[in-house]
């Protein structure tokens, strides 16, 4: 998976798509992200003794398809595909196809 925790990604189709956040989760198994501010739900929580000692509701996120959201260009703040290249040093480095610039690991 090319997304990682920390990166700002653009909602690409369904209800949320044009909005952007940042990636709070990944999960590579289920092939879903979290992203902040994006499919909030409103859950409605009892009073319990741990954490949440007053009750009510909370608006929290759920999981997006991975494939729904595209990672963010840093220069021209659009969606881009993502291509990996060998670093001078011999890392491996993402490559944004839409600028050629490299998106650094946040």
């Amino acid at each position: 998976m090319y997304i990682r925790k920390g990166d700002t990604v653009v909602v690409l189709s369904g209800a949320d798509s044009g909005k952007s956040g940042r990636v709070i989760a990944v999960f590579p198994k289920k092939g879903t992200v979290l992203v902040e501010r994006v499919r909030l739900v409103k859950r409605h929580t009892k009073p319990g003794r741990k954490g949440n000692q007053q009750g009510g509701i909370v608006e929290r996120e759920l999981p997006i398809r991975a494939c729904k959201v595209g990672l963010m260009d840093p220069k021209t703040h659009k969606p881009t595909r993502v291509r990996r290249e060998q670093a001078a040093d011999g890392t491996s480095v993402r490559i944004a196809v839409r600028s050629g610039n490299v998106i650094e690991k946040t």
